[in-house]
């Protein structure tokens, strides 16, 4: 009889092993599962990492445009902010000698 309790405990151990293994919180399936649900995560972020990307270059975009507008005001109708003042250089001209 005794001769058969330690085979019969190493058997229990193996079956405990092979349920936790199929059934418990690491088994397969669910770590299948697991990655599959990172698999779809993964792409849902990079679906809104490609989202936030165009907004930053839209927002960028219209930060510099508006810019752009604002300079080209400024240089070409002499537009100011409030509360500038608008100062106009010019270089002096050589006065003709007569000759």
């Amino acid at each position: 009889m005794g001769k058969y309790v330690v085979p019969a405990a190493l058997i229990a151990l193996l079956a405990i092993v092979q349920a936790q293994l199929w059934y418990g919180r690491g088994s397969i399936p669910a770590v299948a599962r697991l990655t599959e649900q990172l698999k779809v995560q993964n792409q849902q972020n990079q679906q809104a990492q490609l989202a936030n990307d165009r907004l930053a270059a839209e927002v960028r975009d219209l930060k510099e445009g508006l810019d752009m507008v604002e300079e080209k005001a400024r240089r070409e109708l002499g537009m100011v902010k409030p509360n500038e003042i608008y100062v106009h250089v010019t270089s002096a001209s050589k006065a003709p000698t007569g000759h």
